[in-house]
C-alpha cells in the first residue's frame, strides 16, 4: 500500500523524500562508450488529471504525470534535492531499468531492483553492466524498439514508472541522530549555530543541467523508452541491510511520454524546441561530465540478464546521420561525489 501521494513541485516530481527531474540532453551515437552528456534544461511536467477533458481515457485510469518528448529524444533522471536515504524503483514499460526484471511492488536484492539515493545522483539509461548504462531514448510503441518490447515481447505499457521507499522507523531514527550529530560537529568547527548551517551529507552536486549539465480527448500516441548509446555511469549497490527499508512504498507515479503535437493539443502549451544537435554543442566548447564514486560498488548484471541483449533504437529507426564530433579532453569535467503542488493521482497500472 502506498503511504502518500506523489506531487509536482516546479519541474520536479516528488515521491516522499525523493525528488526526480527529467532532463533533456544530447543523444549519443550508438557505438563506443562516452562521458555523460550535458543537460539542456528540464522537461515541463503536468498532472494528467488537470487535463481530464483532453487526455486519452486510459491515461486517466493510470493517473500520474505527463511530459512532452520528440521522437528519438534523449533524457536523464536527476535526483538532485533528495536528502533522505531512499530506495527508488525505475521502470521503463514496467521493466526494471536496474535489473531487467518485471516490475515489482517490493524491493529486491538478488538482483537489486532499485537505486540508492542520494548516493545515486542521476540515472541516464538502463543498466548495461560493467559500470555503464545505455541512454534513455524516446520511441513510439509498436516498432519493437523499446526496452519493454525487447525484454517482454510486447509493447502495452510504455512510459516510465517510479516508486520510492523510505527508511523504516528504526533506521530513520538512527539516520536522523547521525545527521544531527554531524550538524553539531560542523557548528562547533565553524563557531556557528548548527541550525544556521547547511546539513552535511546532503545531495551530491546536481548533474549537467545546473552546470550547463487542450482539445478533445485523442487516441493515445503511446511512447516508451528504448536504448541508445553507452556511457560511463555506475549504478550503485546498496550497502544497507534490507531491513533498513520500509516495507511499503512512500509514493509512486506513472509518467506518460507525450508526443510534441499531442502535448500542444492536450495542454494548449507550446512544447520545448527540438534539442540542439551534438556537433553544435561540442563546437561551442560546452562541458561533458564524468562521475565516479571509488568507495561504491556498482550493480553488475548476470551474463544472461535481459538488459544485456537490448539493441539500440537505430536498429529499428535507422542510422543516425547527424554529424558526431567527440568532445575534447578539456571539455570533460569530473564531478565529485516554489511551494509544493497538489497531490498527483495514482491509478491502476
Amino acid at each position: 500500500m502506498v503511504t502518500s501521494a506523489a506531487r509536482i513541485d516546479g519541474d520536479a516530481t516528488v515521491l516522499g523524500g525523493v525528488r526526480v527531474r527529467f532532463v533533456r540532453t544530447l543523444r549519443l551515437p550508438e557505438t563506443g562508450t562516452h562521458p555523460l552528456p550535458p543537460g539542456l534544461g528540464t522537461f515541463p511536467i503536468r498532472r494528467v488529471e488537470d487535463y481530464a477533458g483532453s487526455v486519452p481515457p486510459e491515461w486517466l485510469a493510470k493517473g500520474g504525470v505527463m511530459l512532452p518528448v520528440y521522437l528519438r529524444e534523449a533524457m536523464w533522471l536527476s535526483f538532485s534535492g533528495t536528502v533522505e536515504p531512499s530506495a527508488l524503483q525505475v521502470g521503463v514499460g514496467k521493466v526494471c531499468a536496474v535489473s531487467g526484471e518485471p516490475w515489482s511492488g517490493t524491493l529486491g536484492r538478488r538482483p537489486q531492483n532499485y537505486l540508492v539515493l542520494p548516493r545515486q545522483p542521476w540515472l541516464d539509461g538502463i543498466n548495461s553492466g560493467g559500470g555503464t548504462v545505455r541512454q534513455f531514448v524516446a520511441v513510439p510503441l509498436g516498432l519493437g524498439a523499446t526496452v519493454e518490447g525487447q525484454v517482454t515481447g510486447e509493447e502495452t505499457v510504455g512510459g516510465v514508472q517510479l516508486q520510492a521507499f523510505g527508511l523504516g522507523d528504526a533506521a530513520r531514527r538512527a539516520w536522523e541522530a547521525e545527521r544531527a550529530a554531524a550538524r553539531q560537529r560542523t557548528a562547533v568547527a565553524y563557531g556557528a549555530v548548527g541550525s544556521a548551517l547547511p546539513a552535511p551529507g546532503g545531495p551530491p552536486p546536481p548533474a549537467a543541467a545546473s552546470q550547463t549539465r487542450g482539445g478533445p480527448p485523442q487516441r493515445a500516441a503511446a511512447m516508451g523508452l528504448g536504448a541508445g548509446g553507452s556511457m560511463r555511469q555506475q549504478v550503485f549497490q546498496d550497502d544497507r541491510p534490507p531491513t533498513d527499508w520500509a516495507q511499503e512504498p512512500s509514493a509512486r507515479t506513472f509518467v506518460h511520454l507525450v508526443t510534441a503535437p499531442q502535448w500542444r493539443r492536450i495542454t494548449g502549451e507550446r512544447p520545448p524546441a527540438s534539442p540542439v544537435d551534438r556537433a553544435a554543442y561540442t563546437a561551442a566548447g560546452l562541458p561533458w561530465f564524468d562521475y565516479y564514486d571509488e568507495d561504491a560498488t556498482a550493480v553488475d548484471l548476470a551474463p544472461a540478464d535481459p538488459l544485456r541483449a537490448v539493441r539500440p533504437v537505430g536498429d529499428w529507426i535507422g542510422d543516425d546521420h547527424a554529424p558526431w564530433q567527440a568532445p575534447g579532453a578539456p571539455q570533460v569535467k569530473p564531478l565529485g561525489d516554489p511551494r509544493p503542488g497538489r497531490p498527483v493521482a495514482d491509478g491502476d497500472w
